[in-house]
């Protein structure tokens, strides 16, 4: 297999990412996100769950709106992502990925995910939209979610901490390395947003964000046709597993700085 480029993208280039949307979506959150995708003309991944039953993904009521709604996004150049199935927590197995102990996917039985992502895709497609690229809940995949992707025709995914688009399974990840706006100099880097949890100060955040680098915001049609793909260099590797030891050990510290602040309340 070749391998990926070991050039970074300079400018660093920008994908934004919505996670979590269901028609029981947060209403009003979700609708100031899809102003910033109109105003600033991006072309994000949607990563829809097809047939949600995670009771904290039900903030609104449900919106019969929300199905034609994400049709016209992506008309308008969206990229529709499948995010799981159900989007319960109900496994422990080890992701590729491995930033939450539980997860929807990883672990599971093949025969099962392969189901479970038959039937997303066609829920999903049946409202018509079009699914080009899998979405794990929680970071929660494996060996059995690449088959089954393949098995399906899905060879995209979103995930991965490394700067670069790379291969690996039998599919392409497009990584996926920041929760907030953060200016970079090189590489090729997607913003995830939780449109249920994100407050208004972080919506704010990324639409200043959005004023001053909206020309570096890229789509994945365009990360797919124009920038080189293989396997990962050795370089490439090592910054992942270090950024991966990064986010582990930050949250470990806030952790422990909660429960320094409990103790001394108490």
């Amino acid at each position: 297999m070749k391998t990926a480029s070991a050039f970074l993208p300079t400018p660093a280039r920008y994908l934004l990412r919505f996670d979590d949307l269901c028609p029981t979506v947060a209403r009003e959150r979700w609708r100031q996100c899809r102003a910033l995708i109109h105003e600033f003309h991006i072309r994000p991944i949607l990563a829809v769950v097809p047939d949600n039953l995670d009771r904290e993904l039900r903030v609104s009521p449900a919106d019969a709106r929300f199905w034609r709604e994400l049709c016209t996004l992506e008309q308008a150049g969206a990229t529709i992502g499948l995010h799981g199935y159900h989007h319960l927590r109900q496994s422990r197995g080890r992701s590729f990925v491995p930033l939450q102990r539980f997860s929807e996917f990883a672990g599971v039985p093949g025969h099962w995910q392969r189901t479970w992502i038959s039937e997303g895709l066609d829920i999903l497609r049946r409202h018509g939209l079009n699914p080009k690229i899998w979405v794990a809940p929680m970071h929660g995949f494996d060996g059995n979610t690449l088959r089954a992707l393949k098995d399906e025709c899905i060879h995209l995914l979103s995930d991965g901490l490394a700067r670069v688009p790379f291969v690996r399974g039998g599919l392409t990840w497009i990584p996926q390395q920041l929760w907030a706006p953060l200016e970079k100099a090189q590489g090729l880097w997607t913003i995830c947003i939780h449109p249920n949890t994100a407050s208004a100060a972080q919506v704010e955040a990324l639409r200043a964000f959005l004023r001053g680098h909206a020309h570096q915001f890229t789509s994945v049609d365009s990360v797919v046709a124009e920038l080189p793909r293989g396997a990962l260099t050795v370089g490439e590797q090592i910054y992942a597993q270090m950024a991966l030891r990064r986010i582990l050990m930050g949250r470990v510290k806030r952790r422990l700085a909660e429960r320094q602040q409990k103790h001394t309340w108490s």
